[in-house]
């Protein structure tokens, strides 16, 4: 079903009985709709899905081959690194997603969609569902080089599907940031100065050294970023060792941690990023 088709079937009345007529049925109706628009425009552009896919391999494959061990690593160093390194993938390509979104509303493309019946957020939810897919199927394949180059996990099947929805859940909650900041910044050239913001953030947390082999004030600081929380969490679900065991509160709540910080973000960012869309055509 095409767009015109979802929105011709609304104005008749035609699939009010599968989206059960309701707001929130249209709200799904139409994301999904969004969302296979943005499917479509994998393959057309199929190039930089493949890139998107193979950057967090060579990054993998660089700190855990070319550049050694990490600083205070206890025993096997990819035991530490590739559940370090499943956190750190989940800020990948966000700047994909933000050029995408502002490209949308410079090319007028928003504007029509706008102008059409359509839920309000539609197109940032079809985004966002689109990205978190692709996000999946990389973590996946991460996954598979990491069993490759000799990682393996030591806890149930239960806990490895938990440590992915931590990773996703991480990853949902930094593409709202992304959406939100991508239509405060408004043009494809700004965005990537928002985007390097968004690399000391990441490469500040436990994912490639323990925060106890770093200066007190700095190991702090990355024992309370969301993506240590995240990557502390989903080693001890894949039951995983190797760094220095800590005594703070933040490394004790990890698992917590891993929740809240990312629920705090998608309560904070969602609700902005919808608000601006709402506003572009006022």
């Amino acid at each position: 079903m095409s767009t015109s088709t979802t929105i011709g079937a609304r104005d008749t009345g035609i699939g009010s009985a599968a989206a059960g007529g309701t707001r929130l049925g249209w709200a799904l109706a139409d994301s999904w709709t969004m969302t296979r628009r943005e499917l479509l425009h994998w393959a057309r552009q199929p190039v930089q899905v493949v890139v998107g896919l193979v950057f967090p391999v060579m990054l993998l494959l660089m700190f855990g081959y070319l550049m050694g061990g990490g600083t205070g690593i206890e025993g096997d160093y990819r035991e530490y690194l590739v559940p370090g390194m499943f956190a750190l993938t989940m800020a990948f390509g966000l700047d994909a997603t933000m050029v995408a979104v502002t490209q949308d509303l410079n090319k007028g493309v928003v504007d029509r969609f706008r102008s059409m019946p359509m839920t309000n957020g539609a197109v940032l939810v079809g985004r966002s569902a689109a990205d978190m897919l692709q996000s999946l199927l990389s973590l996946v394949i991460l996954m598979a080089v990491g069993l490759a180059v000799g990682w393996r996990w030591h806890g149930s099947l239960g806990a490895v599907l938990a440590a992915m929805g931590l990773l996703l859940l991480l990853r949902f909650a930094m593409l709202w940031m992304g959406i939100h900041l991508a239509m405060v910044a408004g043009k494809p050239e700004l965005v990537m100065a928002v985007q390097i913001l968004v690399w000391p953030v990441s490469f500040l947390s436990n994912a490639f050294a323990t925060p106890e082999s770093m200066p007190g004030w700095l190991g702090a600081t990355v024992e309370w970023n969301p993506m240590s929380a995240t990557a502390t969490a989903v080693r001890d679900l894949f039951g995983n060792e190797g760094g220095v065991s800590s005594a703070s509160w933040a490394s004790e709540h990890a698992a917590l941690l891993a929740v809240v910080w990312p629920v705090v973000l998608v309560a904070v960012f969602f609700p902005l990023a919808v608000r601006r869309f709402g506003r572009l055509s006022r």
